[in-house]
């Protein structure tokens, strides 16, 4: 069994990279979304090892210091973080992972996993991510001013990511991510073992003739 890949999909708030995700995992079926730890409470019908991996401040302090999170942030008082064992298993059983981070853990885990592959999901432009966190019709007007300000803050990054999705059509965009990690799995770098056979088939091969 050859082992999976692990894609880091970022994007701005309002791109729709939770719509592109749910339905890259309704559609294919080799993915496995990564479980985040987190030091926040359950809310009410949240599931350790569902949802999130629920863990005091002390439990995940030694974490840090034990390596054991690929990244990790802390907001509002409390840790977010991606364990390394839980993608670590999902990747030598063969799934992809998939990890929906911002750039800040993008950049951490490309540090500790160079083979990553990193994915940045935009909008076709501003006026129609302006659009689409005003038709979510649940955030004031000051709260979108910042979104759009920390969009454009976000776009200085861009050009850290290996490849650039233009989050048009979902199912365009969905598709689009397969086939990238589809190819990924071609990498000459993820296939050394197979390289090593081929030349030596070939030495042996031309001993023989």
């Amino acid at each position: 069994m050859s082992r999976g890949v692990l894609a880091v999909v970022s994007g701005f708030s309002g791109a729709g990279k939770g719509t592109v995700m749910k339905r890259l995992m309704e559609k294919y079926h080799n993915y496995a979304l990564s479980v985040s730890v987190t030091t926040r409470d359950p809310r009410e019908g949240e599931q350790h090892g569902r949802e999130y991996f629920f863990h005091s401040n002390e439990e995940v302090e030694e974490m840090i210091r034990n390596d054991q999170l690929l990244e990790y942030a802390r907001y509002v008082d409390h840790y977010y973080g991606t364990p390394r064992s839980y993608v670590e298993d999902r990747l030598n059983e063969g799934k992809d992972v998939i990890l929906e981070i911002e750039i800040q853990g993008a950049m951490q885990i490309k540090k500790k996993v160079p083979e990553a592959v990193l994915i940045f999901i935009t909008p076709p432009s501003m006026e129609e991510l302006k659009n689409r966190l005003v038709g979510r019709g649940s955030e004031k007007p000051e709260v979108i001013e910042s979104r759009l300000k920390r969009a454009s803050e976000e776009a200085e990054g861009i050009d850290k990511y290996d490849y650039l999705l233009v989050n048009d059509q979902v199912e365009d965009c969905v598709d689009a991510l397969h086939e990238i990690i589809l190819s990924e799995h071609l990498r000459t770098q993820r296939n050394c073992e197979l390289i090593n056979r081929i030349r030596q088939e070939s030495r042996i091969f031309m001993k023989g003739e």
